[in-house]
């Protein structure tokens, strides 16, 4: 048995709808590996319950899996914003939040995320509570900036794949756009002083990002 079996073993598992995302995904949606999984998924969730946000928007959806576990910590009359640009995913999104009666509380966006964002900047959105950071690697940086203003005080970023397969390190991938992309990222984080951060060695990397003003 390896270590991840035994994380996976003796944590939570999918409910039935995640589970059969999980699948369904594995099966028939390219580049299934951005799906967050059974761990992480339950640290989304149990991260979610802890902050009990009343809005949370997320920065690429994929098939909605982390969409429904990060709206597990919804307060009662919670909603999720979430943001994907591939329009051939718009019906399988659909059909998954379907499965879950917390499909009801989140409202898809198709299109461009910093498009969008500006949109909700220029409008003065309701700000956030929790904002999922999971889109294009290249423009990390550029979402930190438009998203900024949207979260409240006190409030909380996550973002993932920040390590990328250890590549942040890797002189190897110097020249490689996401790679350039996560590291001016992860220094920028750093380097503000309104914010308070900690990146968990979870899967490809999550940190986990306080705003302090």
């Amino acid at each position: 048995m390896s270590l991840e079996e035994y994380i996976e073993r003796h944590t939570t598992a999918e409910n039935e709808a995640l589970a059969q995302i999980t699948r369904e995904t594995n099966l028939h949606v390219l580049n299934p590996h951005m799906l967050s999984g059974q761990v992480q998924g339950r640290l989304l969730s149990m991260l979610s319950k802890m902050i009990r946000p009343h809005r949370i928007l997320e920065l690429g959806t994929f098939t909605a899996y982390s969409a429904l576990c990060l709206a597990e910590g919804l307060d009662e009359d919670g909603e999720l914003v979430t943001i994907e640009h591939n329009d051939e995913l718009e019906d399988t999104i659909r059909h998954n939040l379907s499965l879950s009666p917390l499909g009801e509380r989140v409202q898809l966006m198709m299109g461009n995320a910093k498009t969008i964002l500006a949109r909700m900047n220029e409008q003065k959105e309701a700000q956030f509570d929790l904002v999922f950071i999971d889109a294009d690697k290249r423009e990390y940086s550029a979402y930190l900036d438009l998203i900024y203003s949207l979260v409240r005080a006190g409030g909380w970023i996550l973002a993932d794949n920040v390590l990328w397969d250890g590549h942040v390190i890797d002189a190897a991938y110097d020249k490689e756009k996401q790679t350039i992309g996560l590291r001016e990222f992860n220094d920028k984080v750093t380097s503000d002083p309104r914010l308070e951060q900690v990146i968990v060695p979870i899967r490809d990397g999550l940190t986990i990002i306080h705003k302090l003003l």
